[in-house]
């Protein structure tokens, strides 16, 4: 039954790829936002573009469909995840796993912090005072 543990896991993985285009969720997703000013469903269906077969596939279609998605973006996202990721791996394979770990928890928490003070809500103007009654005729 190891087959539909594994099912399991790749459904929740898919659901979780689609709501935050996991992978790209932790840094693609945040600097689209943040760099490229892109609104989050946008940032999100463009990673997912990024990360096309086999992950998002499916779900890019779901945010093209709804009209956030950006092509171009994607493509030339991808462009960096491929060499980006080959140097991502030499600086990896160089550390200790104690630092690589604390380095992703730092990671984690400042990109956490910007996504937070991010959704802070504006101040808004005070109301409006209420409309003043009609005058009786």
């Amino acid at each position: 039954m190891q087959h539909a543990l594994f099912i399991g896991i790749g459904l929740a993985a898919g659901v979780l790829s689609g709501l935050f285009g996991i992978g790209g969720g932790v840094l693609i997703v945040p600097a689209l936002m943040f760099l490229a000013k892109m609104a989050p469903q946008t940032a999100t269906g463009t990673s997912l573009g990024a990360l096309l077969l086999p992950v998002g596939a499916l779900g890019a279609w779901q945010y093209w469909r709804a009209g956030h998605f950006e092509l171009r973006a994607s493509l030339w996202v991808a462009l960096g995840l491929f060499f980006g990721a080959w140097f991502g791996a030499k600086i990896a394979l160089s550390m200790s796993p104690l630092a690589l770990k604390r380095a992703f928890a730092v990671f984690l928490v400042v990109m956490a912090v910007r996504v937070w003070m991010s959704a802070t809500p504006k101040a808004s103007a005070p109301p409006a005072s209420p409309a003043a009654p009609a005058a009786a005729s």
